[in-house]
């Protein structure tokens, strides 16, 4: 008894965030950011999904199938999980590189405004402070 366990993946489409010329923020930048990374981790969500319903498949017919069979339906889950990984290093990599953007952006705001860069961090230092105080 042969048994279909594809759930007809496929690999994760890199969608890079993009900046103006002059390096800063375009409008909406990091909308399009909350996006990309919304939407690539609703699609490792479900590939998640696809594959669990596979291994399920596959433990509830796996004392009818013949060794061969077995062997094919873990070399195609085993191929999933592979893209699935690469999708994950592919998400972490896109977030370093985003993380690195507004590290590069921060500093460039520092440079250029000291004295309100000071006056904003006395402010949310004040606020934690309360915060922190209250409990």
């Amino acid at each position: 008894m042969a048994t279909d366990f594809s759930s007809g993946m496929s690999d994760n489409d890199p969608n890079p965030v993009n900046a103006s010329a002059a390096g800063s923020p375009g409008p909406g930048i990091y909308d399009d950011a909350a996006g990309t990374a919304q939407q690539s981790s609703s699609k490792l969500r479900e590939e998640l999904a696809n594959l669990k319903s596979d291994l399920d498949a596959l433990m509830a017919h796996a004392s009818t199938l013949t060794d061969r069979e077995l062997g094919e339906a873990r070399d195609r889950i085993m191929a999933k999980f592979s893209s699935m990984r690469q999708s994950a290093k592919g998400m972490a990599a896109e977030a370093g590189k985003q993380i690195n953007h507004g590290v590069d952006l921060t500093s460039e705001y520092v440079k250029e405004r000291p004295l309100q860069s000071v006056a904003i961090a006395t402010g949310v230092g004040l606020v934690l402070g309360a915060v922190l105080r209250r409990h």
